[in-house]
């Protein structure tokens, strides 16, 4: 079977719950649309158990984006190094904005499991198209800024997928449905639960917020929430 979910944002325990409510095996596979880390209680603990799962496909969000030159600076610091004066700032306001629990967690990794969240991140996909029977589906983390049907994936920047949140009421593709997160579907009047709009699908149920993890089955369209 193959699942979608979205934004679980360090909420560890939420996703250990949905593995097991799923009953998610080795013969699945699940893609996560980014926004692993900051906010929940066990960012890193949640990015390296995906990362030794070979069938959880993760794609780049915008906190995890934002992360990364957070992370590589608080490496070079815990090496030895002298911090950067000029990302001080940056990441004084990313630890009052969500990165503390991302912060405290990588600095009780080694060197070597450090440089290895370091590396996923880095590998992070902006995007996947993904064909379950004979629907097709594109998933990203937000939506895909300046959206010209005629312009190819592969030409975007990855500011373009993280940066615009999906549109319900727009059409994007004639024969795909595109999935993203991003923005919790409480902003649009389905608070906690999954949002189906023309021609795309929010998945992104407020994990953040404590509301819930919510997460699809492409197969046969079948929700599954852990509050």
């Amino acid at each position: 079977m193959t699942y979608v979910v979205s934004d679980i944002h360090g909420n560890y325990d939420k996703f250990k719950q949905l593995l097991s409510e799923i009953r998610f095996s080795d013969k699945d596979v699940m893609y996560v649309l980014g926004d692993i880390v900051d906010y929940g209680e066990d960012p890193i603990g949640l990015i390296c158990d995906i990362s030794m799962r070979y069938n959880v496909l993760p794609i780049l969000g915008k906190s995890d984006y934002e992360a990364l030159p957070m992370l590589r600076e608080l490496d070079r610091i815990l090496s030895g190094d002298a911090p950067d004066p000029e990302m001080m700032p940056r990441m004084a306001d990313w630890l009052s904005n969500g990165g503390k629990t991302t912060i405290e967690g990588f600095k009780a990794l080694d060197a070597d499991m450090r440089e290895g969240v370091i590396e996923y991140l880095e590998d992070m996909a902006l995007y996947e198209e993904v064909k379950v029977g004979d629907k097709k589906y594109v998933l990203v983390h937000a939506g895909i800024a300046e959206f010209d049907p005629m312009v190819s994936l592969d030409e975007y920047m990855p500011e373009d997928f993280i940066s615009e949140p999906i549109d319900p009421e727009k059409v994007y593709f004639e024969n795909a449905t595109i999935i993203a997160g991003a923005v919790p579907t409480s902003e649009y009047g389905a608070k906690g639960a999954i949002l189906h709009g023309v021609s795309s699908i929010n998945i992104d149920c407020g994990a953040a917020d404590g509301e819930a993890l919510g997460c699809l089955r492409l197969e046969d369209g079948k929700e599954f929430y852990i509050r």
